[in-house]
């Protein structure tokens, strides 16, 4: 007897042959199994409305991811050039680095748009010197108060707490050192956790083998969380709400969003679902039931609510999702689904997605310490020399539009001058 294709066809039948039918007990206990993941699976089935929503831009969230624009890349050169003694790198050695640096541009056209970050120079007493790139005052200055907030003990419990709560979501509480480091800058480590971090919380973390190899047939490195911590294991939306009470997440859509009346209906629904924390294991759920869509998106939005900067890029999402056993679909389809509760932004040559409830239009409700330090980078980062002079490179490209648009202007009116006096020569030659 098949009983593959008994408790796929003949669920019934199935309930009724594990009495009646005096098998192997392994058979039988194989067959309770079957039958039983057969109808916890038609406990969950998906309701979702089979309806398109449209994606809506929102001016104000892409306007803070475009305000760091390469900021993650200046970040990762500037820690490579304060690195060597001198602190000061050869241009020729920059250059070859720009796809591990992530640079937008050649080395030197990065660098010479920010004249007060970078400074080229050439090295006296050297014969034929090459040009060199160090870091200007004014940039040490924010840097080393930069360090001197990573290196406060409270920030790095703090940063180790929420480093072990992303190890939490994960299986078996391991992810790739390669995954860390992606989410490794939204995240506030220091660019050199595992020499200066980790080993400060040996009773938190330990390097791993994970057991595989990558695709050069290398062996791959995690870190591992030693002990499971209670009480880490409460998520954001956890700590918001009050005992007794449905969990409901916060939604915000902007202007020119409307949703579906039915599309509406079928999230209210969704919302009076019970919450089921990103801590706890919820596999056994089948993955095409809105109970595991309302697990993945609380994996989403507890892995945002642990970024400093509350936005990553959706490819990071993705990959997370991978190796969490969810996939990329379960992921995209979470961010599609909800666009009330994430945003994704198509700014700065990528796909961002920006929890919505932690801005306020265009500024972060709760600003982390160390995105303040990092808005001085940026304001050093939109200033420009003009005449000598440092200016604000937005107020000089609204210059720079506005004369354009003078121009525009004026030269509409000259051709309309000059046909007004074409017509008026033509009507002169009619009365002669």
């Amino acid at each position: 007897m098949n009983l593959k294709y008994i408790f796929h066809k003949f669920p019934t039948a199935a309930a009724n042959a594990q009495v009646q039918c005096n098998m192997h007990n392994r058979c039988s206990y194989v067959l309770h199994f079957a039958t039983a993941r057969f109808r916890l699976r038609l406990r969950h089935v998906r309701t979702f409305i089979n309806a398109r929503i449209k994606w809506v831009r929102d001016p104000y969230l892409d306007a803070a991811v475009e305000r760091e624009k390469n900021l993650k890349s200046l970040h990762s050169l500037k820690n490579l050039i304060l690195s060597h003694p001198s602190q000061s790198l050869p241009l020729s050695a920059i250059s070859p680095l720009k796809p591990h640096l992530g640079l937008p541009t050649t080395a030197d056209k990065f660098i010479d748009n920010y004249p007060f970050i970078f400074k080229i120079f050439l090295p006296p007493n050297r014969t034929n010197p090459f040009p060199h790139v160090k870091i200007t005052p004014k940039a040490l200055s924010v840097h080393y108060d930069e360090l001197l907030h990573l290196n406060m003990s409270h920030y790095r419990t703090d940063v180790a707490q929420r480093l072990a709560k992303l190890l939490m979501i994960a299986r078996a509480g391991k992810l790739p050192l390669h995954l860390i480091d992606i989410f490794g800058y939204d995240l506030g480590l220091p660019h050199d956790y595992l020499l200066t971090l980790l080993p400060e919380f040996p009773d938190y973390f330990q390097i791993c083998d994970l057991g595989f190899r990558d695709s050069n047939g290398e062996i791959v490195f995690g870190l591992e969380l030693v002990n499971w911590r209670n009480d880490l294991a409460i998520s954001e939306m956890e700590k918001r709400g009050e005992s007794g009470m449905q969990m409901k997440y916060s939604m915000n859509l902007p202007r020119g969003f409307d949703l579906q009346k039915r599309v509406q209906e079928w999230v209210e629904e969704w919302q009076n679902l019970p919450y089921i924390s990103p801590y706890e294991n919820a596999f056994h759920l089948s993955p095409n039931s809105d109970h595991a869509e309302r697990w993945t998106v609380g994996v989403i939005h507890e892995v945002l609510s642990l970024l400093v900067t509350k936005k990553t890029e959706r490819e990071n999402v993705f990959r997370l999702g991978e190796f969490l056993g969810l996939g990329r679909v379960r992921m995209k389809k979470a961010l599609v689904h909800f666009p009330a509760i994430f945003y994704v932004s198509n700014k700065i040559r990528t796909q961002t997605v920006v929890l919505r409830e932690a801005y306020r239009k265009k500024l972060m409700m709760e600003k982390h310490p160390l995105m303040a330090i990092r808005n001085r980078y940026v304001s050093l980062m939109e200033l420009v020399l003009r005449r000598g002079r440092p200016v604000r490179g937005a107020a000089v490209r609204r210059r720079e539009r506005g004369k354009t648009c003078l121009r525009v202007v004026t030269n509409r009116k000259e051709d309309s001058n000059r046909w007004r006096r074409s017509d008026d020569d033509d009507d002169d030659d009619d009365d002669d």
